[in-house]
């Protein structure tokens, strides 16, 4: 099982995370989101990760001149695209910046599956989400999930990895609902909106690797 802790923004928890077993790191570069970064905050947190934990970059409908910022003065492993970015520009990123890069697609109903196919052409990896509220300020990071069945043991050209609403207390069961490989967590280890919790953390990722 393989876990992501995404929108980290303190040295202690990111080496909360490492200790306990993740394989991504999530840094948030999104105005709106209260785990966003500067460049250079999140240089210092990058530079604590040790080799062979993955560094994703996440970002919401971001231009060329921003990427490339990021991908310049920053040591990031992946690319993770959370906004309306279409396959083309999907591919277009991945081409111009030689990163490989997780798109991230919303899901309500059924009718949402039908466009991962698309996605799973021209991207590394895709994240399962659910999908946001039209009102929501955020893309991702809110705590909703959606209903797990609708992808059960479903299989992509590419791996993918389940988000949304995951908590240390539900996510053994998203795990066995949906056969997923891979999980990802952000709002459901906080304290606070924004305020990574050390001990959530580390019981979301013993649940995730069905430890008690």
């Amino acid at each position: 099982m393989q876990v992501k802790i995404c929108g980290l923004t303190e040295s202690r928890h990111v080496a909360a995370a490492v200790a306990h077993g993740a394989r991504y790191l999530g840094f948030v570069f999104f105005a709106k989101s209260p785990r966003n970064l500067t460049i250079k905050a999140a240089h210092v947190l990058m530079l604590a990760v040790p080799d062979g934990i993955c560094k994703v970059a996440l970002t919401v409908n971001a231009d060329d001149g921003f990427l490339d910022d990021l991908s310049r003065q920053l040591p990031i492993d992946m690319l993770q695209l959370h906004g309306v970015e279409s396959p083309d520009r999907v591919s277009e990123i991945r081409s111009r910046h030689g990163l490989p890069v997780m798109k991230a697609l919303g899901i309500a109903d059924p009718s949402d599956l039908t466009k991962i196919n698309a996605y799973a052409q021209v991207a590394d990896q895709l994240l399962v989400d659910a999908k946001p509220p039209r009102e929501a300020a955020l893309p991702g990071g809110n705590g909703l999930s959606f209903d797990w069945r609708l992808i059960a043991n479903r299989r992509w050209a590419v791996p993918w990895m389940l988000a949304g609403g995951l908590t240390p207390d539900n996510v053994a069961q998203a795990i066995q609902l949906t056969g997923a490989k891979q999980v990802d967590v952000s709002s459901g280890v906080e304290a606070g909106p924004g305020a990574k919790d050390e001990t959530k953390i580390a019981d979301f990722l013993r649940a995730a690797h069905g430890e008690h």
